[in-house]
């Protein structure tokens, strides 16, 4: 009786060299579990750190004569957790933008790869300065005029101002979010030039507007004080202008590249 031969296992790739739907989901499976042990390592390392988080971020706010309390039995178990969560996911973002830009690159062009490689890698450099500048120039101009705000309503009404330390870190992270977003406004601007979406007649068009708005903006976002107005208003301007010439320069390249495959053609 002849032997039965053993069932050979479905190729990944047809013969074109083309993935199939199976390889592809393996493929995302495999990527998923790295990304997973990834943040699971620097959520273990960070859980055992978060104290010492929380008395970093709470550090500023005493310096200016914050005064933290306490309101449920659980809000420092919960806020360690929290911080735990949101550091491992800071950590572990260059892990996860690799193996998304490693599961995309297959499908791309060489310029559009090129153009997620730029914005990943860009997207996490102008966050973390927005994030400096929240935390050196922003927030220590916020913290003290909203402490001499307390101080006059404890002059007025004799109400001592205690402090939650779940809405102190609501706040500080409320502001690295708004900072560090307004920071991706050169590479918002440098992806929508690459694909023609924007161009620098645009821009020098929208320039008197975007000043008008940068100071509204300045002045909702910080204390009633014209000079953490203007510090926080100038750095945007720059933003803006920064934004203007790296949009005139991939813009220019965008339009060359059309040119010289127009001559090809």
């Amino acid at each position: 009786m002849p032997l039965k031969k053993p069932k050979t296992e479905k190729k990944e790739a047809n013969q074109e060299g083309v993935m199939t739907v199976s390889g592809h989901l393996k493929e995302l499976r495999n990527r998923i579990f790295v990304i997973f042990i990834a943040f699971a390592l620097a959520m273990i390392g960070l859980v055992m750190v978060a104290p010492h988080l929380i008395m970093f971020f709470t550090g500023m706010g005493t310096g200016y004569g914050y005064q933290f309390v306490v309101i449920a039995p659980q809000e420092m178990l919960m806020q360690q957790f929290r911080l735990a969560v949101i550091g491992a996911l800071v950590l572990a973002s260059p892990v996860i933008f690799y193996e998304i830009y490693a599961f995309l690159r297959p499908g791309l062009s060489k310029g559009e790869s090129s153009i997620l490689r730029l914005a990943l890698l860009m997207g996490v450099v102008f966050f973390a300065l927005g994030v400096v500048f929240a935390y050196f120039i922003a927030l220590p101009f916020m913290l003290n005029f909203l402490i001499s705000l307390n101080n006059d309503a404890i002059l007025l009404s004799s109400i001592k101002a205690s402090i939650s330390v779940a809405s102190y870190l609501d706040f500080v992270l409320l502001m690295f979010i708004i900072f560090g977003a307004m920071f991706e406004l050169p590479l918002i601007s440098i992806v929508l030039s690459r694909f023609g979406l924007l161009t620098p007649k645009m821009m020098q068009k929208l320039r008197p507007y975007a000043i008008i708005l940068i100071f509204i903006l300045a002045a909702f976002i910080t204390p009633p004080d014209v000079v953490s107005q203007v510090m926080v208003a100038v750095p945007m301007m720059l933003l803006f202008f920064l934004s203007t010439f790296l949009c005139r320069v991939f813009y220019k390249q965008r339009k060359e590249k059309q040119e010289t495959e127009e001559e090809a053609a």
